[in-house]
């Protein structure tokens, strides 16, 4: 057992990391400019971001199964995305790893995957 998949807890963990991820998306102050970017009810947003992690960390494809290619750069480009909405995204999804996540290396790892994706998606 060494996918993160597999570390994450499967798709029950995947899930529950995605869902406080969201959660704090919408109470953190420091978040408000990343949750203007999302519609009122995040039931489809929360599907994609977990299709998208399931198969990332070794799970099902199930992202491509349903939706296509993530191409996740094209797919964010409508939305302003800077620094500053970079550092909320990567600040709700590093309390959500904290909370949801008890083994160090692991969530480390993970923390430095999002990163890169937040820095990635960096188009203004």
């Amino acid at each position: 057992m060494n996918k993160a998949y597999d570390l994450l807890g499967k798709e029950p963990g995947i899930r529950a990391l995605v869902d406080r991820f969201y959660d704090l998306m919408d109470t953190r102050a420091d978040a408000v400019i990343i949750r203007a970017m999302h519609p009122d009810d995040l039931s489809d947003s929360k599907d994609k971001l977990f299709w998208f992690l399931v198969g990332r960390f070794g799970g099902p494809p199930m992202y491509e199964e349903r939706v296509g290619h993530p191409r996740l750069r094209a797919r964010h480009m409508p939305f302003a995305v800077d620094s500053a909405a970079a550092a909320a995204w990567m600040a709700c999804m590093n309390q959500a790893l904290d909370e949801q996540v008890a083994d160090d290396a692991v969530r480390q790892a993970i923390s430095g995957f999002f990163g890169q994706i937040a820095e990635f998606m960096k188009n203004r």
